[in-house]
């Protein structure tokens, strides 16, 4: 279970991160005037299976009892949870398919906020 908890923790770095340079690469796209592109989306994809990975170590985490050790287990299972829905809500309900510059704008601040997100959730675990 240790390792699982090291993989867990380490993939959260890669989460913030990740997210982090999407959502600067995101707005330097949109203050460039430019539109969504696959490459875009493809990374943002990439990003949502970092989330999805995690939910799954997280999940199994939980289910082994891991979630004594943490303080506010359920805000911390609350972030997981809003973290792996919010981008394809945002893209499905809000976006519905946009690819303009308008949806890099909206794209680039979905993901440094879930980059903010992503911070967050590792705070609540120590």
């Amino acid at each position: 279970m240790s390792t699982l908890v090291n993989i867990h923790h380490a993939l959260s770095n890669t989460a913030w991160l990740f997210f982090l340079i999407l959502g600067l690469w995101g707005l330097f796209r949109a203050i460039r005037g430019q539109a969504v592109n696959a490459n875009y989306l493809g990374a943002a994809f990439i990003g949502q299976l970092i989330f999805v990975a995690q939910t799954v170590m997280g999940g199994i985490l939980w289910l082994g009892g891991g979630s004594a050790q943490i303080q506010r287990p359920e805000i911390h299972l609350l972030y997981g949870v809003f973290a792996l829905i919010f981008l394809p809500f945002v893209y499905v309900s809000v976006l519905r398919g946009d690819d303009t510059n308008r949806a890099q704008w909206v794209l680039a601040f979905t993901t440094l906020f879930l980059f903010g997100i992503a911070l967050r959730s590792i705070n609540t675990s120590i």
